[in-house]
């Protein structure tokens, strides 16, 4: 039985006050052409789908497009809803959709939705896990109790999100004959986190792996890079695009698992991954002003790429932003590495002003501020304007 493995969508979402619409409606219509290709047993959206719990109205055309596209190739879609996305929103019309083969995660009430697939080695059955939290499942708790049905846990031991998950997976009721699936949205410890995902204080947001023991296979999102944790089966399958410039360097992908025969406790498993290519790549960029804005550098590369600019020139470039947009209109961020930024020095207060004259105090204050001094031409420019100013003063 074969799943492509996808998660963090995030559509709608802006990087640097960029949108990034026009590149998702991009690399999803790519992923609807592995889909056809590889003509999967479904499709796996392991939580945020959106960027924000309330989407605007263009991110969720372009979510009801994909899904239709894929109701349309007849291939099952498997969703849970994230930390990003409203677990109520994602959920409405889901009893509806799954007569088309689209089955999205119910706010969870204490028990998780399934649904079982067979092939020639039987029965697999996935689990919808959608995010949780403590608060959440102690609430649950709390309602079972008022109505008098019987505890797995007291309220007041679901403190951490690994109470909350080992809780949640208490409660599924595993047939260990089948293939197991679950579909989750949490951070497992030990993954690699990125820059553009959400960072939960103290790291109280981890989970332990071995949480997943009992799952043939985990297909996890929250975590933006593509990589395993512990066994090859606990697995994000990452962003299908770059959301950071901490993710320059990685080859997005979409994750193609395959589960074979089961034989005891043993799940035949293969895992491969089909790199993306995005509209835009998301990269770095280093070198002095000159360099930069050479055409011999910049004319065998996509000059409307997301770029990271670091400039290297002890001085900055005045309007250096608008300058560097004129070659790369898609420049996200600009920096320098030079003396002043590589050394972090205290700005005092300059001892005995008074004895000190404009000029000096200004020079001091440079020099503290850049860790150089002016040059001469800077010099004679800031005694002139301290004329001027001195002059209009009398």
């Amino acid at each position: 039985m074969k799943f492509i493995h996808l998660s963090d969508l995030h559509i709608g979402k802006r990087v640097n006050e960029f949108s990034m619409l026009e590149d998702q409606k991009y690399i999803l219509a790519q992923i609807l052409s592995v889909v056809a290709r590889e003509q999967p047993d479904g499709v796996i959206l392991a939580g945020d789908l959106y960027d924000k719990p309330i989407p605007p109205a263009e991110a969720v055309q372009v979510f009801d497009g994909f899904l239709t596209r894929l109701a349309e190739q007849n291939c099952p879609v498997f969703a849970v809803s994230g930390n990003h996305d409203s677990a109520e929103r994602i959920a409405f019309g889901s009893s509806l959709m799954s007569g088309r083969g689209i089955y999205l995660s119910p706010v969870y009430d204490g028990t998780v939705r399934s649904v079982i697939l067979k092939d020639a080695y039987g029965e697999a059955e996935i689990f919808l896990l959608p995010f949780i939290k403590p608060a959440v499942v102690r609430r649950v708790l709390e309602l079972q109790e008022d109505a008098g049905q019987p505890e797995t846990a007291e309220v007041s031991e679901i403190r951490t999100y690994q109470d909350a998950v080992r809780e949640a997976i208490a409660r599924i009721p595993l047939d260990p004959k089948k293939r197991n699936v679950l579909v989750a949205h949490q951070f497992v410890t030990g993954a690699m986190r990125c820059e553009s995902e959400e960072i939960v204080v103290g790291g109280l947001d981890q989970v332990d792996a071995a949480l997943f023991d009992a799952f043939d296979y985990a297909a996890l999102g929250h975590v933006h890079s593509p990589q395993h944790v512990g066994r090859e089966a606990v697995r994000y399958s990452g962003t299908p695009l770059k959301y950071s410039f901490s993710e320059a360097e990685q080859e997005k992908s979409v994750t193609v698992v395959e589960l074979g025969r089961k034989d005891g406790q043993e799940t035949e498993l293969q895992i491969r991954t089909i790199p993306l290519k995005p509209l835009r790549d998301m990269r770095k960029i280093r070198g002095t002003y000159l360099e930069v804005t050479s055409r011999s550098f910049y004319q065998d590369t996509n000059t409307e790429d997301y770029v990271q600019v670091t400039l290297t020139d002890e001085e900055d470039i005045p309007d250096g932003l608008q300058k560097l947009r004129v070659i790369y209109p898609n420049l996200m961020r600009l920096e320098y590495d030079n003396r002043r930024t590589r050394e972090n020095r205290l700005i005092d207060g300059a001892d005995v002003p008074e004895q000190k004259s404009e000029l000096e105090l200004f020079a001091e204050f440079y020099e503290l501020q850049n860790n150089q001094e002016m040059s001469p031409a800077q010099e004679a420019f800031v005694k002139q304007l301290i004329q001027e100013v001195q002059e209009r003063s009398r």
